[in-house]
Parts: structure tokens; C-alpha cells; sequence
């Protein structure tokens, strides 16, 4: 057989592309059939799973592509000003049918502020940030927004078990600190930290900040962005 030149990373990247277009479909049905069966779908922990786990996909799917697009030097930030409670609550709002059906309450605690940042970036960020909050929550999940020493900070927090000492972080991760032989490689706060590390002003470049405690005592996760 003759080799043939093949690009396997440009063939593996278009194919998550096709999945992740088909699975946002799925899940758009998904709320959709929510939305039409509510007083039996609502309290179906076997339906909330599967909306949970298809969302999950999702997100890894565009983490995957957004990973892909930096190691080609290809994803760059668009940064636009935004209002920021209306940009936290159009976010929210895409994970209220999953947050309702599994009794999960949440609030937004936002400053009447603007930021200037890629939404599209920022909403990959957050979704990723979300779920793992949804995953790890007892009851409650806030989101919040305020300015802190020049920077806009974004918030999830959740009322968990909070971080492992080993997950606690201020910085930016680098691809060289993340363990492929354990069962979790932390590639969703990589590809976080590099979203927020596109946003710049001057010699100032976003970061993330994990920790515990906060309003709600479990895990808080921030994006700071310049």
C-alpha cells in the first residue's frame, strides 16, 4: 500500500467538530422535550443524567477544539464590551432546565459593571466551570461578577466539598503541567487558563484563581481578566 500524507490531526478536529454540532442539536431537543413533558421529566434522575452527560461531552468536545486551535496558533480573542449581569444571565439561563430538574438552586451576584472580553471564549469557559459545579454542588450554585484591583472578576461558586489541595491555583496552567497518566489530566482548567490568558492590556494577561470557601463554603472558582 502506498503511504499516503495524511493530516490525522485535521480529520480527528473536523470529526469532534461534526460531534459537537451534533450533540448541541441533541441537546437542544433535549430541552425541548423537557419543556414538553415537565411534570414527568423533571424529577427523572435517569433524564437529568443523560441531559447532564451529553452536556459534558459537549463541553469536552469544544474544549478539544479550542486546545487543537492554540496548538495551531489559531484562536484568538475578540474582545468587545459587554454588560455583565446580562451576559451571566443569558449564560444561565442555558443551564436552567438541568438545574431545575435536578432541585439545584442558583442566584447571580453582579455588579452593575461592563467588561471587555471574547463572549464567545468566555461562555466555552464558563460552561466548562458550570458543569463541574452542577457535578459537585450540594444544593446551591452562584455566579458572580465584580471589579477587583483593575481586573473583572467572573465567579462559580458552589456549596460542595470544594478543591483538593492539589487543584488549588492562582495562574496560568501551562500544557506541560498536566498528567496524562492519572484519570483526570485537569484539560478543562488548561483550556480555561488559556482562554483567560488571551485577554490582555498591556503587560497584564487574565488568569484563574481556585479556592475554598466564599458565601456558600465549597469550591470557588474566578476568571480574572484585565
Amino acid at each position: 500500500m502506498k503511504n499516503r500524507n495524511i493530516d490525522f490531526s485535521m480529520v480527528l478536529a473536523s470529526t469532534v467538530h461534526d460531534m459537537k454540532n451534533s450533540l448541541g442539536m441533541l441537546l437542544n431537543s433535549l430541552d425541548e422535550l423537557r419543556m414538553e413533558n415537565e411534570d414527568k421529566l423533571n424529577d427523572s434522575s435517569k433524564f437529568n443524567t443523560l441531559q447532564y452527560e451529553a452536556e459534558r461531552i459537549h463541553n469536552d468536545l469544544v474544549q478539544l477544539l479550542g486546545i487543537y486551535r492554540l496548538g495551531e496558533n489559531n484562536l484568538s480573542a475578540h474582545i468587545e464590551e459587554h454588560f455583565v449581569p446580562d451576559f451571566l444571565s443569558d449564560h444561565i439561563a442555558r443551564h436552567t432546565p438541568l438545574l431545575k430538574g435536578l432541585g439545584i438552586d442558583w442566584r447571580i451576584e453582579a455588579e452593575d459593571i461592563n467588561g471587555f472580553f471574547d463572549a464567545d471564549l468566555l461562555t466555552g469557559a464558563l460552561n466548562n466551570t458550570i458543569n463541574n459545579a452542577i457535578r459537585y454542588t450540594k444544593t446551591r450554585i452562584t455566579l458572580t461578577a465584580a471589579k477587583r484591583d483593575g481586573y473583572l472578576v467572573i465567579g462559580v461558586e458552589d456549596d460542595g466539598e470544594g478543591y483538593p489541595d492539589n487543584m488549588q491555583h492562582t495562574g496560568t496552567l501551562s500544557f506541560k503541567s498536566l498528567d496524562f497518566n492519572t484519570g483526570s489530566t485537569s484539560l478543562g482548567l488548561f483550556f480555561v487558563s488559556a482562554i483567560a490568558d488571551l485577554h490582555s492590556e498591556g503587560a497584564r494577561t487574565g488568569y484563574i484563581k481556585l479556592h475554598n470557601g466564599g458565601p456558600l463554603g465549597g469550591g470557588v472558582f474566578e476568571i480574572w481578566l484585565p
